[in-house]
């Protein structure tokens, strides 16, 4: 499997829907009476907050620099990986 970035703010995202989910399973299931507003500042916030957590991972993975990427000063940088 390939590796890949972790992207915090998909993370979040995805949480939020599937608590989106959880909570129309749970009105259609019947376990419980959802009004159907409740879901707009559900998804809208988690997707702010998606939106706001990949600003802040973005930020903070430009200052760190790539993780693996050589130094144009390092004599390793013409070797091949």
């Amino acid at each position: 499997m390939l590796r890949h970035e972790f992207q915090p703010g998909r993370l979040v995202a995805g949480v939020f829907l599937m608590l989106a989910g959880v909570i129309y399973a749970g009105d259609a299931g019947g376990l419980w009476e959802t009004p159907w507003f409740v879901l707009v500042p559900v998804v809208t916030g988690g997707l702010c907050l998606a939106g706001a957590v990949g600003v802040v991972a973005r930020s903070a993975h430009r200052r760190r620099g790539a993780p693996g990427a050589a130094k144009p000063d390092d004599p390793r940088a013409d070797l091949p990986r």
